[in-house]
């Protein structure tokens, strides 16, 4: 797979994201306006639930069936970005990956089967390329963000202050090792009642303190200086929900906000539902069902942790913070054999 860009002419650019729970693929191009760069046009993607995880709490290994699953995903991956004469490219995995202790072989078959090259990121570099593809939607008048990403093995949460037009300074960064098939299967996600849906949200709680004790994010919260951003499956189910979409639609679902009582009232509603209530539900289905309550037990212990009162939803984190940094890769090295030129042209 070429991975370096051209020096000159538009690159066609990827961005892969294996996690715990999906595996998810954007491919783009440069969008500029009068000779400057904006940002990108997304050209195509994919997205498909392999649940890479699935077991490793128990086992510490990535399952047979789970590496199929996935490396049947990677080859449709490939297969696009072949299509798509893909000129530079990020391929990331994240904590399934970072857990299993036969990842190395997963890889070596991976690179073997696909040609993809996967690269194991650490949890404080997720965090930050999923702060990176959020920070376009915060509003720069409110100084501080907090950005969760629940994935499906952890939940990375980041406190940041934003500076200027586009700039921000992250002040901290924390994985919690509990994501929604961790949770699911610690618990059981089939079937959550009250009571167990309470020992979920309860599980997270820890963790959240010790991220407080640090940053004392609650003063800036009182303060009004604190807008709060989610964007994981469970959020955008969520928005998904709340705007009575007959099936899930990107377009309708990112940038939307969701304030928390909106959230809590959707929340209870799924806690009363049986597993084949939920998995009946239009934006859940069956590969959610059994992970949604998990979910919304990570999202629950977050919002009563840090009562900002609503969040803003993001289809969008780690795959939009590849892209930038491989945008920004692109233009530097252009910059530069542009400068080389005109110092050759005099």
């Amino acid at each position: 797979m070429p991975s370096a860009a051209a020096s000159s002419g538009a690159p066609v650019l990827a961005a892969l994201d294996l996690g715990t729970n999906n595996c998810r693929l954007l491919i783009a191009k440069p969008a500029r306006r009068d000779h400057a760069c904006e940002g990108f046009r997304v050209i195509d993607a994919f997205s498909r639930i392999v649940r890479l995880g699935e077991g490793i709490c128990h086992s510490g290994l990535l399952s047979q069936a789970a590496m199929d699953r996935t490396v049947d995903a990677l080859r449709i991956c490939a297969d696009k970005m072949r299509r798509r004469n893909v000129s530079l490219s990020r391929v990331v995995a994240t904590e399934a990956c970072r857990r299993a202790t036969n990842c190395e072989g997963f890889l070596q078959r991976v690179k073997r089967e696909t040609g993809l090259d996967i690269e194991i990121i650490s949890t404080e570099e997720e965090a930050a390329l999923a702060v990176a593809g959020c920070v376009p939607l915060l509003d720069r008048r409110t100084p501080y963000g907090l950005v969760f990403d629940i994935g499906g093995g952890s939940t990375e949460v980041s406190f940041f202050r934003l500076e200027g037009e586009r700039d921000y300074e992250l002040r901290k960064i924390v994985s919690i090792p509990l994501g929604v098939v961790t949770l699911a299967e610690q618990f059981g996600g089939k079937h959550v009642g009250p009571a167990i849906y309470e020992a979920m949200v309860t599980e997270v709680s820890p963790h959240l303190e010790k991220f407080e004790a640090i940053c004392s994010i609650g003063k800036r919260i009182q303060a009004g200086e604190v807008q709060m951003l989610g964007t994981s499956g469970t959020v955008t189910t969520l928005a998904g929900m709340h705007l009575g979409l007959p099936r899930y639609d990107r377009s309708k679902v990112d940038g939307t906000f969701l304030g928390f009582d909106q959230v809590n009232a959707m929340t209870r509603r799924l806690v009363d539902l049986d597993y084949a209530g939920r998995a009946a539900q239009p934006c859940i289905g069956q590969d959610r069902a059994d992970l949604v309550l998990a979910g919304c037990a990570i999202l629950d212990a977050i919002c009563r942790r840090w009562p900002v009162g609503r969040l803003r939803v993001g289809d969008r984190g780690v795959r939009e913070g590849i892209l930038f940094g491989l945008l920004a890769r692109h233009e530097a090295t252009r910059r530069r054999d542009h400068q080389a030129y005109r110092r050759i042209a005099l």
